[in-house]
C-alpha cells in the first residue's frame, strides 16, 4: 500500500540480540549507583565540612535530588512517548552524566545542590525509559520477569558505590567523578548498540493512519486511535487503573525509602548492636534482589495483579513481625532476608503491571507518572520514620506503620482492574 510507513533502518531496529537488556540493565545499575551516592558521601562531608556543609544542607540537597528525579520521571514520560525509547535513555543519561562530574568539581553548597537537582532531572527519566523499552523489547508479552531484571540493576549499583565508599570515601570526589565517567563511557554503546522500540516505531506509524489502526469508535463510527501521553492514562477504566497505580507506588517507595534510610537506627533503637544493624540493612537488600527475581518468574506465570497483591500482604506480615524482639541473630537475619524479599520487589511489580496494561502510545508516561508519584512516597517515608525517630517510638511503632503502609499498597491495587483494552474498556 502507498500509505505504509518505510521502515526505519535496520540499526535502529529491535534484533534477536542481548544488547538492549544488557544497555538498559546498566543504565538503571547507574541510575542506582548516582541516587545512592549522596548518602554514601554525606558522612564525609558533614564531618569534613566540606563546602560549608550542615546537616540541614545535606537535607536540603538529599530532598531536592529526589525532587528532582520526581519531576524529570513525570516530565520526560510524555516526550518518550512522542520521539522515542531511544533518543530519550541516550540524552538523559548523558545529561546526568555531565552533571555527576560537575558535582565533583562544585566550589560552594548551592552549586553542588543546583548541579545535583539538575542530574536528578535526567535520571529520574532513566529507569522510566528503560522499562518502557525492556517492556517492548520482550517478545512474549509477559513483562514481570523482564521488569524485574532490569530492576537488578539499581540494587547492583547501590551496591557497588556502597563497597566504593567504604575504600573511597574520604575522597568524595572521585566517587561522583566514577558515576559520571561510568554514565559518559555507557553513552557510546548506546547510540551503537540500542535499537528504537519496534513495538513504539509500530504504534507510532499506526497513529498516522487512524482508519487502519482504529481501537474503538465514535458514536457516528469514525475510528478513534488510542491516546497519547498523559491523556491516554485516563482514557475510560484506565482512570482507575491510574489513580491505582499510583497510590501503590507512593506506598511502594515510601516503604523502600522509609526502610533503606532508618532501618540501623531502628534497629540500633531496639537494642540491637550497630554493626549488627548496618548488616541486617546489607541483608534487606540481598533479599531485594532475590525477591525479584522470584516475583518477576511468578507474575509471568501467575499474572502480575494477583502476585502484587500478594507481596505486599507478605511485606505487612514481616514487617510486622520485625517488631517482636528475636534473641537469635540468625533468625534475626533471615526474618530480615525475607521482609526484604517482599518489600522491594512489591513495588518493582507495580511497574511490571504499569507497563503491561498501558499501550504503547501511553506507556512511557504511564511508567514515570507511576515513579514520579511514588517519589513523592520516597520524600514522605524517610520523613515519618525521622519523625518517629525523633519521638523515640520508632521501635516498635515504625514497623506497624510500615506495616500499614503495605496493606495500603495492597488495597490500592485491588481497585485495579485486572485487564483494560487499548480502548479503555
Amino acid at each position: 500500500m502507498s500509505n505504509t510507513a518505510a521502515a526505519p533502518p535496520s540499526t535502529h531496529r529491535v534484533s534477536g540480540t542481548r544488547w538492549p537488556a544488557i544497555l538498559c540493565w546498566l543504565a538503571v545499575a547507574l541510575e542506582g549507583f548516582d541516587l545512592v551516592v549522596l548518602g554514601a558521601v554525606i558522612p564525609e562531608l558533614l564531618a569534613t565540612g566540606a563546602l560549608g556543609f550542615t546537616p540541614q544542607a545535606a537535607t536540603l540537597v538529599a530532598t531536592l535530588s529526589l525532587v528532582g528525579v520526581g519531576l524529570g520521571a513525570a516530565a520526560v514520560g510524555p516526550i518518550a512517548d512522542r520521539v522515542g525509547r531511544r533518543y530519550t535513555i541516550i540524552v538523559c543519561v548523558l545529561v546526568f552524566s555531565i552533571l555527576t562530574v560537575l558535582v565533583a568539581f562544585s566550589v560552594n553548597v548551592a552549586m553542588f545542590t543546583t548541579f545535583r537537582f539538575i542530574a536528578g532531572l535526567a535520571l529520574g527519566a532513566v529507569m522510566p525509559g528503560c522499562l518502557a523499552y525492556i517492556s517492548e523489547h520482550n517478545k512474549s508479552g509477559k513483562t514481570g520477569k523482564a521488569t524485574t531484571l532490569t530492576m537488578t540493576g539499581y540494587h547492583a549499583g547501590a551496591v557497588a558505590i556502597s563497597l566504593l565508599a567504604v575504600f573511597y570515601s574520604h575522597n568524595w570526589h572521585l566517587l561522583f567523578i566514577a558515576g559520571g565517567v561510568a554514565g559518559l563511557v555507557l553513552v557510546p554503546l548506546l547510540w551503537w548498540k540500542l535499537p528504537e522500540s519496534q513495538e513504539f516505531v509500530d504504534a507510532q506509524a499506526a497513529r498516522s493512519r487512524p482508519v487502519e489502526a482504529a481501537v474503538s469508535t465514535g458514536t457516528e463510527g469514525t475510528p478513534v486511535a488510542p491516546k497519547t501521553g498523559m491523556a491516554g492514562l485516563f482514557v475510560g477504566r484506565f482512570k482507575l487503573v491510574t489513580i491505582g497505580v499510583w497510590a501503590a507506588s507512593f506506598m511502594g517507595l515510601l516503604l523502600v525509602y522509609g526502610l533503606n534510610t532508618w532501618l540501623p537506627k531502628i534497629m540500633a533503637d531496639a537494642g540491637y548492636e550497630v554493626s549488627d544493624a548496618l548488616v541486617m540493612l546489607f541483608v534487606m537488600n540481598v533479599g531485594a534482589v532475590v525477591g525479584l527475581i522470584i516475583a518477576g518468574w511468578l507474575a509471568d506465570k501467575h499474572g502480575t495483579k494477583p502476585i502484587v497483591l500478594m507481596w505486599f500482604i507478605l511485606a505487612a506480615v514481616f514487617l510486622a513481625a520485625l517488631s517482636i524482639p528475636m534473641t537469635s541473630q540468625i533468625l534475626l537475619n533471615i526474618a530480615v532476608f525475607i521482609t526484604g524479599v517482599f518489600v522491594f520487589s512489591a513495588q518493582v511489580l507495580v511497574y511490571a503491571f504499569v507497563a503491561a496494561i498501558y499501550p504503547p502510545t501511553a506507556r512511557g508516561t504511564a511508567i514515570g507518572m507511576a515513579s514520579a508519584v511514588g517519589r513523592i512516597g520516597a520524600i514522605v517515608g524517610p520523613f515519618i520514620t525521622g519523625t518517629l525517630v525523633t519521638a523515640g517510638i520508632a521501635y516498635p511503632w515504625g514497623f506497624y506503620v510500615f506495616a500499614v503502609v503495605a496493606v495500603l499498597g495492597f488495597a490500592a491495587m485491588v481497585i485495579v482492574p485486572k485487564t483494560v483494552d487499548v480502548a479503555g474498556r
